[in-house]
């Protein structure tokens, strides 16, 4: 009788695990989050900044400074947009060469020269609409991400095809370029919408389903920083978007 009560149940063995599981999933998540959210911080704060820096309110409507002259009235302003663009490929494709502090370094350098190049929105639109449209995505972010983590249904699918939508409208982004047709735009503009709001939870469940329990402190944080990466960028398409769509213009 005595070794009965000693002997311990693969059920309750199982639970345990799970619970293991769980707890470290929450905690793997919740860092995901907790890094998407800094960088979101960060470029917040670099573009209402630069904004502050480069651009001065007078009689005359907003004019550029000095320091805005050379920023976004010079060649210097390609530099500024495909900057962020060359940090994301060393990112994606250095990480696994790189510490946990020098992906997290990157991760937010990343995010300083994003908010430097979205410094523009805030000549383009409104600050009021800008601040309406940021709550307006970051409640849609979170009901979608939240779905994402929660639903028990393979999105696999579904994100195979959002892929696709996104290669067709960087191609037609491309074309309206030379084209300015602002009705392709709209056009864009709300296929984008869905798109990412789309791949919100389909990234969610994906960074989801990449735990694993057996992870070291360096590859989890480094599955922690891209997927707070994949997020990130969800979230700052949808809310461009969405600007597009609904943003009041000066």
């Amino acid at each position: 009788m005595a070794d009965f009560d000693n002997r311990v149940s693969p059920f309750g063995a199982a639970r345990a695990e799970t619970g293991v599981v769980d707890q470290g999933l929450r905690s793997h998540m919740l860092q995901v989050y907790n890094y998407m959210a800094i960088g979101l911080l960060i470029t917040g704060a670099a573009s209402i900044g630069m904004f502050k820096l480069a651009f001065v309110e007078t009689a005359a409507g907003l004019q550029p400074t000095a320091l805005g002259q050379v920023l976004f009235g010079s060649p210097l302003m390609w530099v500024i947009v495909l900057a962020p663009v060359a940090l994301v490929f060393v990112l994606s494709f250095g990480i696994q060469r790189m510490s946990v502090p020098a992906a997290q370094m990157t991760f937010w350098g990343y995010s300083a020269l994003m908010g430097v190049s979205l410094t523009t929105i805030f000549v383009a639109y409104t600050a009021q609409s800008i601040t309406q449209v940021f709550f307006i995505t970051a409640a849609t972010f979170g009901a979608m991400s939240l779905y994402g983590y929660t639903t028990k249904r393979d999105l696999t699918g579904m994100g195979s095809f959002l892929f696709m939508g996104l290669i067709g409208i960087i191609i037609a982004s491309i074309v309206n370029i030379f084209v300015g047709s602002s009705a392709m735009g709209f056009a864009i503009s709300v296929l984008g919408v869905l798109i990412f709001t789309g791949l919100t939870a389909y990234d969610t469940q994906k960074i989801k389903e990449m735990y694993y329990v057996g992870d070291d402190g360096t590859v989890a944080g480094r599955k922690a920083i891209m997927g707070a990466l994949t997020l990130y960028l969800d979230f700052i398409n949808l809310f461009l978007m969405l600007l597009r769509l609904f943003g009041d213009r000066r």
